[in-house]
C-alpha cells in the first residue's frame, strides 16, 4: 500500500512539470523556422549532456538544487529528457544573428529573466511546484545562467560551421 501511495503523490506533484513539458515542447516546434532536424537533435543531445553533467554534481553530489526529493527520481527523467531541449531551441530559434551587439545583449536579458522567472515558478509548492533549492539559490542561476546560453550559442554556431564545411565539400 505505500508504494501505490507514494507512486500516486509523486503523480500528482508533475502536474507543474508536465505543463510545462508540453507547452515548451508545443512552442518550440510549432514556432520553429530555423532550425533543421540535424540542429535539432545536436541541440537536445547536447542539453541533456550538459546538464547531466551539472547536475551529477550539484543536484546529486552535492545537493544543491534536486526535482522532487533528494535522490535520484525516474520523475526527474523528464525533465532531463524534454523540459530544457525546446526552451533551448526556442533560444536559438528566436536569436536575433544579424541584429546589434544591443539587441543579442537585450536578447540574453530577457532569456536570463525570463528563466529565472520560470525557476520561482518551478520553486512553487505542489503540486504545480517540483523543483526545491539547498544551497543553491537565484543568485547562482542569475549568474550561471547567460553562461549556459553563451555557451549554448557557442555550440550551435560551431554546428553550423561543420554543416556548411560539409555541404561545402559535398559540392566541391
Amino acid at each position: 500500500m505505500k508504494i501505490e501511495i507514494s507512486s500516486l503523490h509523486n503523480r500528482f506533484i508533475m502536474i507543474g512539470l508536465i505543463i510545462s513539458v508540453l507547452l515548451f515542447n508545443l512552442i518550440a516546434f510549432k514556432t520553429n523556422q530555423h532550425l533543421t532536424k540535424n540542429q535539432i537533435v545536436h541541440i537536445w543531445t547536447f542539453t541533456m549532456s550538459c546538464q547531466s553533467l551539472f547536475d551529477m554534481y550539484i543536484d546529486i553530489k552535492y545537493h544543491g538544487y534536486w526535482y522532487f526529493t533528494k535522490d535520484v527520481d525516474w520523475e526527474a527523467l523528464i525533465a532531463f529528457i524534454a523540459l530544457v531541449p525546446p526552451v533551448n531551441m526556442m533560444f536559438l530559434n528566436w536569436y536575433p544573428f544579424q541584429s546589434s551587439r544591443g539587441k543579442k545583449i537585450l536578447y540574453f536579458v530577457y532569456w536570463c529573466i525570463s528563466i529565472l522567472l520560470y525557476e520561482l515558478l518551478t520553486l512553487l509548492p505542489e503540486p504545480f511546484g517540483y523543483f526545491h533549492y539547498g544551497w543553491w539559490n537565484m543568485s547562482y542561476s542569475a549568474i550561471v545562467d547567460p553562461i549556459l546560453l553563451s555557451l549554448l550559442l557557442m555550440y550551435y554556431k560551431w554546428i553550423c560551421r561543420i554543416e556548411n564545411l560539409s555541404v561545402y565539400k559535398q559540392r566541391g
